[in-house]
């Protein structure tokens, strides 16, 4: 078969017609040091801070310091493999992390990876995880409750939909109960949870995660943990890929309520990065950066206004207090940045007050905004009751002829202290802390063994249900409280199906 000279050179010229010349530029630097999950490249001249950058072995890390000469790159992964001499190239990426419905019910990491064993999250959709927070303009004052479930902070230290609330205290005092009692609350209040777990042991979220399945929250709730095991990058992303989660649903009109647990781990993360990285200590690195690491991350809580949707985001940040310094560095950075404070006491913990919240460290700057009115009217004086209480108990363990009136103060205190106790794993209804709460300041509780007092709870919520569901309905509905003759005539039927303990 013979190929003619005119049909080679018919193809040749067509193939220099349709030739198209791609010239693909790679900004690409060279590793001249690494180790402790710190390299430094030379070469990256127009990298951007928080960009992502690309390894030989596939793992990513982030450009932390742009200095003159070299770019500090945090490793986000195995650093192994990467040794001096290697090439870094740029992704033209901002740090970012995987966001989206798909994420509900997955436990991940602060890559955004999943890492429960059920495959991969389908997610098309990705939010960097540094933005600007809402301004003034953008946001309206917090007005609606979000219910923890929680009599002492429903009542004392209300949390609303858009309000960041410190939970502090030493080691072991329940202030991840709080958090998780508060998610398993959420279960009919249109709210999606997103709890984030920094330095903690492995086994330890494995049974938070376990106690979510088991109560159904995990149909509602994203899981982003940093072990106690994984690189310090890793747990000081983590909160920052908690908020840009949950940040996709605020800003589409729905409810969120991130858990940061705890704060005072991510400070001590990002000052290890610091120390390698050799920023300067004092303002730019740890300790007087940790405020501004802590402020951008909270500030990003917000109840937008209604022209964006009228979506929320709620943080619960925890820190860490040794010995119940409160006013220590982290404690007192983060007190300023947030809008309350729920103080556990470790004293209370360990005399059987559970959960252990000392109501006089312990203050919600919103407030009565956040509570619905028939809780502000039931629970309007029980702040001082129960601090006069404290202050008499002391006092009256140096004498023992009490005069009527101070003996009636202290009956009533020793009782709102057992009423306001709570099992674990067990958040009530608002309409039926409504209920016991108004028992208890008309006194009707006055009479009642301090002993038999949680059981006289119990029975009066399980009685309500059978005889008097539609008062409790009312409350929910109305968020109002019913006529004081109905409210009284529930309350006295019950007391007299109540036998006291002999």
């Amino acid at each position: 078969m013979s190929i003619k000279a005119e049909e080679i050179s018919t193809l040749i010229k067509t193939q220099i017609e349709n030739f198209d010349a791609e010239i693909e530029v790679n900004d690409v630097g060279t590793i001249i040091e690494v180790g402790d999950g710190i390299a430094r490249a030379h070469g990256l001249d127009d990298v951007m801070a928080q960009e992502l950058v690309e390894f030989p072995n596939g793992v990513m890390g982030l450009a932390q310091n742009l200095e003159e000469s070299n770019v500090g790159i945090v490793i986000l992964g195995p650093y192994t493999d990467i040794k001096e001499g290697d090439e870094v190239r740029r992704t033209g990426r901002i740090m970012q992390v995987p966001v989206g419905e798909e994420l509900i019910g997955r436990v991940v990491n602060p890559l955004g990876q999943p890492i429960d064993g059920k495959g991969p999250a389908n997610t098309t959709k990705t939010r960097p995880i540094e933005t600007p927070a809402p301004g003034v303009m953008d946001r309206k004052s917090v007005d609606e409750p979000l219910q923890t479930g929680i009599k002492a902070i429903d009542a004392l230290v209300p949390i609303g939909r858009g309000q960041r609330e410190l939970i502090i205290g030493d080691r072991q005092t329940g202030k991840t109960t709080v958090a998780v009692d508060t998610i398993l609350n959420q279960s009919d209040q249109d709210m999606i949870c997103i709890y984030v777990a920094i330095g903690q042991k492995e086994s330890t979220v494995r049974n938070t995660v376990e106690t979510f399945r088991r109560y159904g929250a995990l149909d509602y709730t994203i899981v982003v943990t940093a072990g106690a095991s994984d690189p310090a990058p890793l747990l000081y992303l983590a909160p920052y890929a908690g908020v840009a989660m949950g940040e996709e649903f605020m800003y589409n009109g729905k409810h969120v309520l991130v858990v940061y647990d705890d704060l005072s781990k991510q400070a001590s993360a990002y000052r290890e990065l610091s120390l390698l990285l050799r920023r300067p200590p004092g303002r730019e690195a740890f300790p007087g950066d940790v405020f501004y690491i802590h402020s951008r991350l909270l500030e990003r809580a917000a109840k937008l206004s209604d022209a964006l949707g009228g979506g929320s985001l709620t943080a619960l940040p925890f820190v860490e207090t040794q010995a119940g310094d409160i006013s220590a560095y982290i404690p007192t950075n983060v007190i300023s940045i947030t809008d309350g404070q729920i103080f556990l006491q470790s004293d209370l913990f360990f005399s059987g007050v559970r959960p252990a919240i000392n109501p006089g460290l312990s203050v919600s700057r919103v407030g009565g905004s956040a509570q619905i009115k028939a809780m502000k009217k039931v629970a309007g004086t029980l702040r001082l009751d129960l601090a006069s209480f404290r202050e008499l108990e002391a006092f009256s363990q140096f004498g023992s002829d009490l005069d009527k009136a101070t003996k009636a103060k202290l009956d009533r205190g020793e009782r709102t202290v057992e009423v306001l106790k709570q099992g674990l794993h067990k958040p009530l209804v608002v309409e039926k802390q409504v209920m016991i709460l108004y028992a208890l300041t008309k006194g009707f509780i006055d009479d009642i063994p301090v002993g038999d007092v949680t059981r006289f709870e119990a029975e009066f919520h399980v009685w309500l249900d059978s005889n008097r569901a539609e008062l409790l309905a009312s409350i929910r509905e109305t968020g109002k409280l019913p006529e004081a003759e109905d409210m009284n005539d529930a309350v006295e039927s019950f007391k007299k199906t109540f036998l006291p303990t002999d």
